[in-house]
């Protein structure tokens, strides 16, 4: 049996309920009341369509997808559910399948302008990925191994920071550069591209050398400080080093991975942080997340910034070096770090995080997805994430893994919180989240977390975002998906 009349009159005051918690971007209370309007009419393809906006919003791909796909099997002709699976399918940099439902969606509503846009849009980076790979060999040489600085002649009227040394003698990251760079960012200028690539350069060569899990030895009073997402938001990031100081050998930095997307000076971000790791190479550390790969930099903004602020030739040297970033660290033998979670299954030791091969594109699956990827969950055991991606995990799983390894605390990152962290699993488990007002919308705090070698007690700092320069998150995200995925 059919929900009765009322339950439909029911459910569609829900869904204006939750259409308008939507338009003031209270996305959970939107999302609590599209579930409660599906409860009470389970057959109603808009709902489910307009609960896998909601997820997308949310950062919960995976639940979007479901939720799309139950819209299509109740109705095979509903434009809405192709478009929003779509959606989801490509934040999840997933194209192939994101063209399939555009080109389904296109033909029921061929006459829909911004849907022929993203179908061409999508098509458009379907057949770059096809050419990809059609040239891709084992033998091609990165463009780190191939760039000739020299080519790279600095103007005589650039006013802006420059290296110690000279071209002929090489160039060298100090920290009047590093100083003086961020002055220069700052003040919205750009770096000269010979002394951008010098940083990837140097940078690469450092990051190159580290086995994928790095271990790190702190003093009893040695302080440390583990930040966690900051996803180019570089006046927040300015505001963390006003509070808490600048790197240095005295004031060690662990930057969880998520440095670039979604918000529009992420190129000001990275290139500070490599500048830092150039300079103090053993007290600033940098962990991969999942948006430091090719996918997610095509679809939230870094590639198209990268590309407008210097060219193709710096994306390659970017893309290569994320290759090389480190996948977890561990601190004093008793904290470990990663961006994402943990495993889809038990028993996984710190020697196999060390032995993964993490020079290379983030796979779909395996402990390097889940490192970058994962979850935590309140429920025991393991679900499918809710992002499509990684694992869930429960408190069992978190306890089991620490005890293994002989560990005393899980940090993670990769969500947003709205006081800027959260202490989960009996303790056992923390994110860390430092993007304050992420992509300018979720008013949430940014935090960071304090560790003394003596007793590894995590030690929180919330601090509000500041204000930046009239430049809104996405801003060199593709025009065609911008503002559809905005959040995600």
């Amino acid at each position: 049996m059919g929900p009765d009349e009322s339950d439909l009159k029911a459910a569609e005051e829900l869904k204006f309920k939750a259409n308008a918690a939507f338009k003031e971007k209270n996305y959970e209370e939107a999302l609590v009341e599209y579930t409660k309007a599906i409860q009470l009419a389970p057959t109603s393809a808009i709902f489910f369509a307009n609960r896998a906006f909601t997820h997308i919003r949310l950062e919960s791909c995976g639940s979007a997808v479901a939720d799309a796909t139950r819209a299509i099997e109740l109705d095979p002709k509903y434009v809405k559910g192709y478009y929003r699976r779509a959606d989801a399918n490509f934040a999840l940099g997933k194209f192939k399948l994101a063209f399939k439902d555009f080109r389904m969606a296109a033909k029921y509503a061929p006459s829909d302008p911004d849907l022929r846009k993203k179908l061409a849009e999508t098509e458009r980076v379907v057949k770059r990925l096809r050419f990809e790979e059609a040239i891709a060999s084992e033998e091609e040489v990165p463009a780190a191994e191939t760039l000739d600085l020299s080519t790279l002649k600095i103007e005589a009227d650039y006013d802006g920071p420059e290296m110690e040394g000279t071209e002929a003698d090489g160039y060298r990251v100090t920290l009047p550069f590093v100083e003086a760079l961020l002055e220069h960012f700052k003040a919205q200028k750009g770096l000269h591209r010979r002394f951008a690539c010098q940083i990837l350069l140097s940078a690469r060569s450092i990051l190159k050398s580290l086995p994928s899990l790095v271990d790190i030895p702190l003093e009893d009073s040695q302080q440390f400080t583990v930040c966690g997402d900051v996803h180019g938001q570089f006046y927040d990031l300015l505001n963390i080093f006003k509070i808490n100081g600048l790197p240095s050998e005295s004031n060690p930095y662990l930057f969880n991975g998520d440095f670039v997307d979604r918000g529009s000076f992420s190129v000001e971000i990275i290139l500070t942080l490599l500048a830092f790791k150039c300079l103090y190479p053993d007290h600033v550390h940098l962990a991969r997340g999942n948006h430091e790969s090719r996918h997610m930099n095509q679809v939230y903004g870094f590639e198209g910034e990268v590309k407008h602020k210097f060219n193709g030739t710096v994306m390659d040297l970017f893309r290569e070096l994320f290759c090389w970033l480190p996948l977890a660290h561990v601190i004093n033998k008793r904290v470990i770090v990663v961006h994402g979670g943990l495993f889809a299954r038990d028993g996984v030791t710190l020697d196999d995080i060390r032995k993964v091969d993490r020079n290379r594109q983030p796979p779909d699956d395996g402990l390097m997805c889940e490192l970058l990827w994962s979850d935590p969950q309140p429920s025991k055991g393991r679900s499918p994430n809710k992002r499509g991606v990684g694992v869930a995990f429960g408190p069992d799983v978190t306890r089991a893994f620490l005890e293994l390894n002989k560990l005393d605390l899980l940090v993670r990152s990769h969500e947003a919180k709205p006081d800027g962290y959260e202490v989960e699993h009996n303790g056992d488990c923390v994110t860390v989240f430092s993007a304050p007002n992420y992509c300018d919308q979720m008013g949430n705090k940014g935090a960071f977390i304090r560790f003394t070698g003596a007793d590894m007690i995590p030690q929180f700092t919330t601090f509000e975002a500041v204000p930046h320069p009239d430049v809104k998150a996405m801003a060199y995200a593709s025009s065609m998906f911008g503002s559809s995925l905005l959040g995600v």
